[in-house]
């Protein structure tokens, strides 16, 4: 008698089944199609590359989130890729080599060594755009509309989005000349909004009272486009650079409400998620109800310098199967028709012409288990005088 044995799969690992399977199929040609009206072209990564490919330009939270494993035939590092825009912009970078502002999509599973929350997936199943060759506020501006498309074209109307911008923190950072390890206690101080925390630290470093000042009024800076006027007032004094970040984000929001009149847009002048990998407006996705961000993207200028062509990209990236989680769906309701297993003349040419109309049609196998209704059939065809008929079950 064989050991019955329990098959589990990995923690953070899942399958899809039936019907969902195709439901997501479904949404992420949706979503591509999408892409594609706007003129975003279609590319496929491999699943797996050499390390040092994969993780250039990228820096040390994607090398944390990367499965490595060594290469049989050459003995070198690989890594299963944990984000597809590094490959992206290495084929934008070194195979297309194009001039002219490029525009690429791509969708396909990644995997991560842990989850990003708890009882999160390590495997989402990745879709995004990104924009490569142009550094101006039209094109961060095109990436955020798109996104804020996109998630509508997968049932999400009610999206927010937080808008910062990385040169804030990063030209504010240059006038306080900090340490690298100070620079990574301010920046978890405003993650955490912790005036308090980030006061005492400024203090003990004898910072200005006027760059402290400006450095903890970043964790007040948030809310709606009104913000960015009182930023502007803060931040004169202190840096014109600074002054210019903050009319980019004004900007990129008007842009971005010629396309999607109804974007909720918000300001977060503290948020600095992927601030060492970033170099300009950032953003965040959220819905109610949802504690994570649901997709992310922002400008992230010379990923390309490490494959021997620096190049101005922005994009923006989400999780098919989150967003599949996160909407709607009327139940699935059984259409197919039951064809009997017969060689009675006609048989297989009625049931070609059904598919190729677009029914479903499943054959009647000798001797099965189950009845038509078990195999999701609502209708039946049978034999009617010589000629093949449908009817309800």
């Amino acid at each position: 008698m064989l050991e019955s044995k329990s098959w589990v799969l990995p923690e953070g690992i899942e399958e899809v089944l039936p019907p969902h399977a195709y439901e997501m199929e479904l949404l992420y040609r949706k979503i591509v199609d999408q892409f594609d009206s706007w003129g975003y072209e279609l590319v496929m990564p491999p699943l797996i590359e050499y390390l040092d490919s994969l993780l250039t330009g990228t820096g040390e939270d994607l090398d944390l989130k990367t499965f490595k494993i060594t290469d049989q035939l050459t003995g070198k590092l690989m890594g299963v890729r944990a984000d597809i825009t590094p490959q992206v912009a290495r084929i934008d970078s070194s195979i297309l080599n194009r001039d002219s502002p490029v525009r690429l999509c791509y969708f396909g599973t990644i995997l991560h060594t842990l989850p990003g929350t708890l009882a999160g997936t390590r495997a989402p199943l990745q879709v995004g755009a990104e924009l490569f060759g142009h550094s101006g506020v039209e094109s961060d501006a095109e990436i955020l509309s798109l996104m804020l498309k996109t998630l509508q074209t997968a049932g999400i109307k009610n999206a927010q989005v937080e808008i910062g911008h990385v040169g804030i923190f990063q030209k504010l950072i240059k006038k306080l000349n900090l340490t690298s390890v100070q620079e990574n206690i301010v920046s978890s101080a405003l993650h955490k909004k912790s005036k308090t925390d980030l006061k005492s630290q400024l203090d003990e470093w004898s910072v200005s009272k006027e760059l402290s000042n400006a450095v903890v009024t970043l964790i007040d800076l948030h809310g709606d486009k009104s913000i960015l006027n009182e930023a502007k007032k803060i931040f004169a004094s202190i840096d014109s650079d600074i002054v210019l970040c903050i009319d980019e984000l004004e900007q990129i929001a008007e842009l971005t409400l010629n396309h999607v009149k109804d974007a909720s847009l918000m300001f977060d002048l503290a948020d600095l998620g992927g601030y060492k990998y970033h170099n300009g407006m950032m953003f965040t996705a959220y819905i109610h109800g949802q504690g994570q961000g649901i997709a992310f993207g922002g400008r992230y200028d010379g990923i390309g310098e490490g494959f021997g062509r620096a190049r101005p990209a922005t994009g923006f990236s989400t999780d098919v199967k989150l967003l599949f989680d996160l909407i709607s769906r009327p139940e699935k309701i059984n259409t197919a028709i039951f064809a009997p297993g017969s060689n009675v003349p006609g048989l297989y040419d009625a049931v070609s012409e059904l598919r190729d109309k677009g029914e479903r049609v499943i054959y009647q196998l000798t001797e099965q288990a189950g009845d038509a209704s078990e195999m999701g059939c609502d209708r039946e065809l049978y034999l009617d005088g010589g000629r093949w008929k449908i009817r309800n079950l």
